[in-house]
């Protein structure tokens, strides 16, 4: 039988503060049954009900506490299921974070002589508090909340305590909702700020569509398997037990809020400081390249290529998030059967990955010379349900190491040798330095080259099958400066020597 003790443990969790016009239509509350099932993983610090384009002058916090309510009946069953390090939170703490947001659309509530919401002052609160961990602040709905706090702290700090503080804010927004959104990234460019920027209201241009717009929006037709997000499948899955009967039926597409909080789930996948690295909440880059660094500033949408279900090539930004659909259904699956029953016999619970000896979530990092081989030992893996049986398939994720649109041509491919029977142990080859270690235009060796993204999933058999996973990051080096040659300064020479030739 399996043991709590032996489940995935979270040593630490992220701060989240959450702004929703839930009410506006049924995703928010969809989302926010789901960010409940996965809150003993984040430190919740605010729910706070806000307005939209689509909801202007009211907001709907009673319906934040429907949901809770529902959450109550079975977070019992949940905590069953939960290492006992990592307890979910109790019901009455979730309620106690429930505020309002203004009552009014946009802009007009911003102001040097408007003052904060009571939603407004718990989100100060927290970014003022004593801590350096960064806040998430996941804004389903427009954010007006978090800009008359932006200018509040702008009116009654110093420039450099104001900088600061701002400097701990994680954001993650679905698209624009609101008219604040271009006044916090054109007057605070320093946040970290992760948003799709498109024309006012081309959703389906959005990278977080792809958590379940295809159908919708009619993108990468033939790419996304559409059966996990059907409402049919809902139903049967989703839509069961206490919790699961506060999940409404979709409108437009379900769930479109919840890539914010998909993104940083902790299941060994993703790393929240690094938009580029990509996870099941999608992968997003720096817009501005001026020398800010990644830590803060705007990231927006880029592209994954991925094989569909019809076994052809897509590339999208929406392929950065629907490429781990199954993976993520399945998940929400299990953890809404955690809710229905305290015995863990009767729901199936993560795989826990162990390479190299190291059981974390955090990536392991290499740094190796190009054309280095190297072992990776994932055999003492285990799953805490005794019945399960593991597999464990390897791969490159090349994406995250491009620099230009054609993944093909410019990243260094890894060779990957199987070493055992079930695969839990690789060899792995980097590619030789003139495929990974040579400047892009000019071929000329550098002595750091590409960082390249191995990941292993984990797959357990039980009932829905659960992944975990592990990535594993290296810098390529070249310290000899090998490999290079047969380039130009700049595109037009190469140009120009061909025309020669």
């Amino acid at each position: 039988m399996a043991s709590p003790s032996q489940l995935q443990t979270f040593p630490s969790k992220p701060r989240v503060f959450i702004l929703s016009d839930i009410s506006n239509e049924p995703d928010d509350a969809e989302s926010l049954v789901r960010y409940l099932l996965y809150s003993n993983q984040f430190r919740t610090e605010g729910l706070v009900a806000c307005t939209s384009t689509w909801m202007k002058n009211k907001v709907c916090p009673q319906d934040m506490h429907k949901i809770i309510d529902g959450y109550e009946k079975v977070v019992d069953n949940l905590n069953a299921h939960a290492h006992p390090n990592d307890p979910y939170p109790t019901a009455q703490y979730l309620r106690s974070l429930v505020k309002k947001g203004a009552e009014s659309y946009g802009m007009t509530a911003v102001g040097k002589d408007i003052p904060l919401s009571e939603g407004g002052e718990l989100l100060l609160e927290r970014i003022k508090a004593p801590t350096d961990d960064p806040l998430w602040i996941l804004c389903w709905g427009g954010t007006n909340v978090l800009a008359s706090v932006l200018l509040k702290i702008h009116l009654t700090h110093s420039l450099a305590d104001a900088a600061k503080l701002r400097s701990k804010l994680r954001v993650y927004t679905i698209s624009d909702q609101d008219d604040t959104g271009a006044w916090i990234r054109h007057h605070c460019p320093d946040i970290f700020y992760i948003c799709s920027v498109h024309g006012w209201n081309q959703y389906g241009m959005a990278a977080w569509t792809g958590i379940s717009g295809d159908g919708w929006y009619g993108f990468d037709k033939g790419g996304p398997d559409p059966t996990k997000i059907s409402k049919e499948w809902i139903k049967e899955h989703i839509q069961i037990g206490p919790l699961g009967s506060t999940y409404p039926d979709f409108m437009f597409i379900p769930e479109g809020d919840t890539p914010t909080f998909l993104y940083i789930i902790q299941n060994g996948l993703g790393v929240p400081e690094r938009p580029e690295f990509g996870s099941w909440g999608g992968r997003y880059i720096a817009t501005d390249i001026s020398g800010k660094g990644v830590t803060n500033g705007h990231f927006s949408d880029t592209v994954d290529e991925v094989t569909g279900r019809d076994g052809r090539q897509y590339k999208s930004n929406q392929a950065t998030i629907w490429r781990w659909r199954d993976a993520f259904q399945n998940d929400f699956a299990a953890r809404m059967q955690w809710s229905l029953s305290s015995e863990l016999s009767k729901a199936n619970h993560h795989p826990v990955v162990d390479i190299n000896g190291s059981t974390g979530l955090e990536p392991l990092h290499f740094e190796l010379e190009a054309g280095a081989t190297f072992r990776l030992d994932a055999s003492a893996s285990y799953d805490p349900d005794p019945n399960d049986s593991l597999t464990f398939k390897w791969y490159q994720y090349r994406d995250p190491s491009a620099t230009q649109w054609s993944v093909h041509h410019e990243v260094g491919q890894l060779d990957i040798k199987p070493l055992n029977e079930a695969g839990s142990i690789v060899e792995v080859t980097l590619p030789p330095p003139e495929k990974c270690c040579v400047e892009l235009i000019s071929r000329a060796a550098v002595p750091k080259g590409q960082l390249l993204h191995l990941v292993l999933e984990v797959k357990d058999n039980g009932s829905p099958a659960l992944i975990s996973y592990r990535r594993v990051i290296i810098q390529t080096t070249n310290e000899k400066l090998l490999g290079g040659g047969g380039g130009a300064d700049a595109i037009g020479d190469v140009m120009r020597d061909v025309i020669n030739q």
